[in-house]
């Protein structure tokens, strides 16, 4: 996956330390219930669609953009479905962040899926009853999708 250039300006001044950065994801639905995803090609994993925002830009815009790079295909974003900070990731040249992820239930308003980036190697709609194997973190946001929201953990608010 290509490391932004507004991310490369920050490491080169702070090197691999954590860094805690914005990301966004969605569960694209079609017309026929469908759920929109990518086989990425950093971990050959399938998953649901996602990305980091650029400077200044909004958080639904970007998810837009991200699934319109990624896929061809174009969404309008419903609602949120999640906001959740995610495990630290250490990439493979040490470099070290932790995303503050916002879910959106997003619905398909037109385009092809295909590959349209090289940050995926296959793209598809998968029925619901039909998903490959995925990510946990894509598993998840798919299960509070088909819930209806989120699932709040136990202890969130405890002291």
């Amino acid at each position: 996956m290509p490391i932004p250039d507004f991310i490369r300006d920050i490491r080169a001044s702070v090197g691999s330390q954590l860094l805690w950065m914005p990301g966004v994801s969605a569960i694209v639905l079609d017309d026929e219930g469908r759920i929109l995803l990518g086989r990425r090609a950093d971990t050959g994993q399938w998953s649901i669609i996602g990305g980091i925002p650029e400077p200044g830009e909004q958080p639904a815009a970007a998810l837009v953009r991200e699934v319109w790079e990624e896929t061809a295909v174009r969404c309008v974003p419903e609602r949120i479905l999640l906001v959740e900070a995610l495990q630290r990731v250490t990439y493979p040249n040490g470099d070290v962040c932790q995303f503050m992820d916002i879910c959106f239930l997003a619905r398909a308003v037109g385009g092809e899926a295909r590959v349209n980036d090289d940050e995926s190697l296959e793209v598809g709609w998968f029925e619901p009853d039909a998903l490959p194997a995925m990510e946990d973190f894509a598993v998840s946001r798919i299960k509070q999708a088909a819930a209806g929201g989120p699932t709040w953990f136990e202890g969130i608010g405890q002291g």
